[in-house]
This record gives C-alpha cells, sequence and structure tokens, in this order.
C-alpha cells in the first residue's frame, strides 16, 4: 500500500511540471451521453413534458439534439421537430410565451399529426410555462425543455406543469464518460483517473490540451459565469464579495459539515461581515445553480433526516481547482466528491449517514434498496483500516456495506464489508446499481 501511495504521489508531480506529458484530444461533436438517453427514453412520444435540467455546460442542448435524432431515426416526428435555444442570437426575439407560441405555429403548425418541440434554456422566456403546458395539452405534440436553473425548473414544477412531466438531471461526465471522449488518447485507466481528479468532468475541456494553464483559464471563467449569470444577476445579488467568499469556503471545504453561522463567524475573522442568515440564502443560491449539491444527515438510530449541519458537494471538482488551484493534499475530499456524484448518476439518493458520534460518509438508497459507503484515500495505517471499518460494523441490519479507496483491492473482507478499488468500482455499473 506504501509502494501505491508512493507511485501515486510520483505522478501527480509528474502531471503538474511536465504538462506536455498529455497529448491533446479531438471529440466526436455529438458524443452519445447514453445513460440519460435510455433513461429518457421510455417517455419519448408519451404526454407528458420532458424536463432536462443541469448546471450550465454539463452538454444539456447536445443531449436534446441527440433526442431528436433518435425521435427522428424513429419515424415520430419526420421533419415536424422545432428547435428552440435561447442561448443563441437568432431565437433572441423569442422573449415571451406568446412568441414562442408564434413561432411554433409558423414553423410547425398543429395539423394533427406528430410534433416535437424542444426549448433549451427556457426560464429565458417569460412565462414559457404557459406555452409548454399548452403545447403538451395536445397528445401529438412531444415537449422537451432544458435549463440550468433548478429554482425556476425543479422546485416550482409541481405547481407550473401540474405533474405533467417528468424530470432528468444531468451531470458533468461520469469518469466512464470521461474515458469516452478520451477515446484515442486515454492512457491506462489508473492513469487517466488522476487526469479526471484534476480536471473534472465538463465535457468541453477535451476540445482543449490537457495542460493546467489551459484547464483551469477555461474552467474558472466558466465558474465566473455562473456566479454572474445563475446567481449575481438572477438573484440580484449586491454583495460579490460576499458570494465569493461562501463560494471559496465551500470550495475549499468540500465534503465536511456546513452552517451558516460557522461560515458567519469564519468570514467574520476574515474580515468579511455577512450574516447567517444571507449565508443561507447565498448557499441556496449555488444549489439552484446546481453549482453545489446538498446532501442532508440521516440519522441511522432515529430513522429519520435531521435539519442541520448538512454537507455541500460539488457539481464539478474541476471548477474548484480552476477556481482555487490544485491542491495534491485534499486528494481525499476529491474521492469522495466522485464517489457522491458517482452515485447520483446511478440515481441513488445520497445522504450522510449519522451513528451516534460517528458518520458514514454515504447512504444510497433506491427502489427501496440501501448501501452504505466509506470513502478514504488509502487504507493505511492500520488505524486508517480500524477508522473506516468501525462504523459500518455498528450498524445492525443486512444491507450491503463497502469500503472504497485507492488501494488495489476488490473483494469481501472484514465480516462483510466489502473493500473496493476507486477506479475499478467507477468502471463497473453492476456494484451499487
Amino acid at each position: 500500500m506504501q509502494y501505491f501511495s508512493i507511485v501515486t504521489r510520483i505522478k501527480w508531480k509528474y502531471i503538474q511540471v511536465c504538462p506536455k506529458f498529455i497529448s491533446q484530444v479531438e471529440v466526436p461533436p455529438m458524443h452519445k451521453r447514453n445513460t440519460y438517453i435510455e433513461r429518457i427514453r421510455p417517455f419519448i412520444g408519451k404526454p407528458m413534458i420532458k424536463v432536462i435540467t443541469g448546471m450550465r455546460r454539463v452538454g444539456k442542448s447536445y443531449l436534446l439534439r441527440q433526442i431528436v435524432e433518435e425521435i427522428v431515426a424513429g419515424g415520430r416526428a419526420p421533419g415536424r421537430v422545432v428547435y428552440v435555444d435561447k442561448e443563441k442570437y437568432e431565437f433572441d426575439s423569442i422573449r415571451s410565451y406568446h412568441d414562442l407560441m408564434s413561432y411554433v405555429q409558423t414553423r410547425c403548425p398543429d395539423d394533427g399529426t406528430p410534433r416535437c418541440i424542444c426549448v433549451d434554456e427556457v426560464q429565458e422566456i417569460v412565462s414559457w410555462e404557459k406555452a409548454v403546458a399548452s403545447l403538451a395539452s395536445d397528445p401529438r405534440t412531444d415537449v422537451y425543455i432544458a435549463g440550468s436553473n433548478s429554482q425556476l425548473l425543479s422546485s416550482e414544477l409541481a405547481g407550473k406543469l401540474s405533474g405533467r412531466y417528468v424530470e432528468c438531471h444531468v451531470f458533468p461526465l461520469c469518469f466512464s464518460e470521461f474515458l469516452e471522449f478520451r477515446a484515442s488518447a486515454a492512457g491506462s485507466p489508473r492513469e487517466e483517473f488522476l487526469l479526471y481528479a484534476r480536471y473534472g468532468g465538463m465535457p468541453a475541456i477535451h476540445h482543449l490540451e490537457f495542460v493546467d494553464e489551459t484547464i483551469y483559464q477555461y474552467l474558472g471563467s466558466l465558474h465566473n459565469t455562473i456566479l454572474l449569470k445563475d446567481i449575481i444577476e438572477r438573484h440580484a445579488v449586491r454583495n460579490a464579495l460576499q458570494l465569493e467568499s461562501i463560494v471559496r469556503f465551500l470550495y475549499d471545504g468540500v465534503g465536511t459539515t456546513v452552517s451558516a453561522k460557522r461560515v458567519s463567524d469564519y468570514l467574520r475573522h476574515q474580515h468579511v461581515p455577512v450574516n447567517p442568515e444571507t449565508v443561507q440564502s447565498y448557499i441556496g443560491f449555488l444549489v439552484s445553480a446546481y453549482a453545489i449539491h446538498q446532501a442532508r444527515r440521516f440519522d441511522l438510530r432515529g430513522k429519520r433526516h435531521l435539519e442541520t449541519l448538512e454537507k455541500y458537494y460539488l457539481g464539478d471538482i474541476g471548477l474548484r481547482h480552476g477556481t482555487l488551484g490544485f491542491r495534491e493534499g485534499s486528494l481525499a475530499c476529491v474521492l469522495e466528491n466522485i464517489v457522491y456524484q458517482e452515485l447520483r448518476v446511478r440515481g441513488f439518493t445520497v445522504s450522510v449517514g449519522k451513528i451516534g458520534d460517528r458518520e458514514i460518509d454515504f447512504v444510497a438508497e433506491k427502489q427501496g434498496n440501501r448501501s452504505y459507503v466509506q470513502v478514504a484515500y488509502m487504507l493505511y495505517p492500520e488505524s486508517t483500516v480500524e477508522r473506516e471499518f468501525r462504523v459500518l460494523q455498528q450498524l445492525d441490519d443486512n444491507y450491503p456495506k463497502f469500503v472504497i479507496s485507492l488501494d488495489e483491492a476488490w473483494g469481501r473482507d472484514v465480516k462483510g464489508i466489502t473493500r473496493l478499488n476507486l477506479v475499478d468500482f467507477l468502471l463497473d455499473r453492476s456494484v451499487l446499481c
């Protein structure tokens, strides 16, 4: 285990000081996101609105186009597809639901034959839900919408669309997708994982040379755009310094329990006065933009979610490095964030387990099944092994229990607790499926 750790550290440093070791990659312009297409496929042609949500630049637009390709290839709406992308100038005149209805009726009038309507960044259209609901009322009209703001496209969906929708949340590339995007340039999975943990999973980085200066410049710009467009402008934030300070605090402490008072007290000592109520509001704005995700704590003895001291994980770990710089010493929290995202991509609801005064990193639940997951950098020395396994041994139920680390280990060990190598886990969807 010591040998693996030393080799890992050498590779990290080699990549950092010798960026030309990594080659530039060209990516197919319509690389398939099969995980999400498979989730949407059962609803194609069904009388419900398909809502695609996710952070900026995670590939929602490409996914919409891939869905259109599948619809056309299946003969469901031949020649009768309307695609509105509010990020393009040609659609700037569509500003209200009246404009959207007029555009659709002009391009693809309702004549009783099947048609497909796709609207990207729909939240940019005033009262969009009126047009979308009207279009979806026709059983021959297949409606798809996408957007980046969850306050508009998640918490308000039930009221605005009256339950006539299904939501598909798109995450940045998981590790298996990252390897597909790397294609012929990919090295061994272990080598590629180091790049994934360093640069994250935003699809656009695969159009760039894999060099810190280039990748982090892009990720830093994307981070600033998210803050400006999805938070400062949308929520009329007046104090950008307070927001940026809160963001840096959350990014730096990813995977640690957070309270608004704790953040407020820390920033006050940094001469950035901000009250707990403002902190809580800003954290909510970050969640609504998918810049961070909240993991609530679950009391395994009381069988209930707790209302305080949540944990937050980043929408993409690369944004952290593009903002704060890459820190080799923080690899443990990076690994935890990667596992959190992988569990979410696989469709799990993820909480932080609490048993007495101890914590279990993740309680992953799906369709009535549950798994417990601990994440560690390396299971060494022996005290680390004891710490990671002891809390799982305190559980008296029969749900599967896993400890995931970078050690070269795969198998059953220590009273039914399964040890998994992290890279192997990320590439094997049969585990915790």
